[in-house]
């Protein structure tokens, strides 16, 4: 955001300082393996990869959005790490509270919607809704970009959101029976000859195009959120260029985290598609631990 501020975008020094030491040889090997590949495979559709991918330079070899992502993977785990600091139950710090605030909402979440059994899935739930979040309160900070503002960024990771559940679903309940759940409800022969299939059909593609919105609405909202707040900056400049982007912080730090628990939800749901536990005892004990899940959570926030 405040490098929309001063008027468009600008690469950060650190993309910059990366590209000097190392884009010279990151260049070289594109230009000798990668580039003619994807030429090679845009050439069907009659384009190229400089038409799709932009100019191939030595300043551009190693893109922003791919460090600002390596640098949101090691805050990520840089954060945590402070925040747990040294655990106590007897004299708790506020990070302390406000990571096991987070832990237990996430907890009461994943339980909420997959069930008691769900919470085998938390820990990589967790690092969905960590990085996410992360990655989306990076644009708010001076040199910085958030890499979920480029579409590639979004697309790996409704890609892996994908993989996970689908792997989820093939590990419980086997090949066949995860494609199985796909064709709806048990019909009578004769109606089902020609609904099931249809049904199959449809549930396919919903499931295929998963990873497209995905990544669609998290990248649309986030990169809306930046183009927002340069056109604002920019009304009347240099005075809206510092305090209109200050006033609108509480606002971006909204929108980051609805897009986060949006990501999140919506792969806990996938999840709870493909993944059953024992019914009788979630039906039993969900919502007792879900409740005192809700009720700590409330408690340590």
């Amino acid at each position: 955001m405040f490098l929309l501020s001063e008027g468009g975008h600008h690469t950060p020094l650190i993309v910059e300082f990366v590209n000097h030491y190392i884009g010279k040889p990151v260049y070289d090997f594109q230009m000798a393996y990668t580039k003619p590949l994807w030429d090679k495979l845009f050439s069907k559709f009659g384009t190229n990869a400089e038409a799709i991918f932009g100019p191939y330079t030595v300043e551009t070899a190693v893109p922003w959005y791919t460090i600002m992502f390596v640098i949101a993977c090691i805050l990520t785990m840089v954060v945590i790490w402070i925040m747990k600091g040294k655990l106590s139950s007897e004299d708790p710090k506020a990070s302390q509270l406000t990571l096991e605030a987070g832990f237990l909402a996430l907890k009461y979440m994943i339980v909420s919607v997959v069930g008691e059994h769900g919470y085998r899935y938390f820990p990589v739930v967790a690092t969905f809704a960590t990085l996410v979040l992360i990655s989306n309160l990076m644009g708010l900070f001076p040199m910085f970009m958030a890499p979920t503002a480029h579409i590639s960024v979004t697309f790996a990771l409704g890609i892996s959101s994908f993989i996970y559940y689908n792997s989820v679903g093939i590990s419980e309940n086997g090949v066949l029976k995860h494609l199985g759940h796909l064709a709806g409800p048990k019909l009578p022969l004769s109606i089902g000859i020609v609904i099931t299939p249809l049904i199959f059909s449809i549930e396919l593609i919903s499931n295929m195009i998963r990873p497209l919105t995905l990544s669609i609405r998290l990248f649309a909202n986030m990169f809306a959120d930046e183009q927002i707040s340069m056109q604002i900056s920019g009304l009347y400049a240099p005075f809206t260029q510092f305090f209109l982007p200050v006033a609108l912080l509480p606002l971006a730090v909204f929108v980051a985290f609805v897009q986060t628990l949006v990501f999140t939800l919506l792969s806990m749901i996938y999840i709870s598609e493909v993944t059953h536990g024992d019914h009788g005892h979630d039906e039993e004990h969900a919502e007792d631990k879900a409740e005192e899940a809700h009720a700590e959570a409330v408690a340590a926030a």
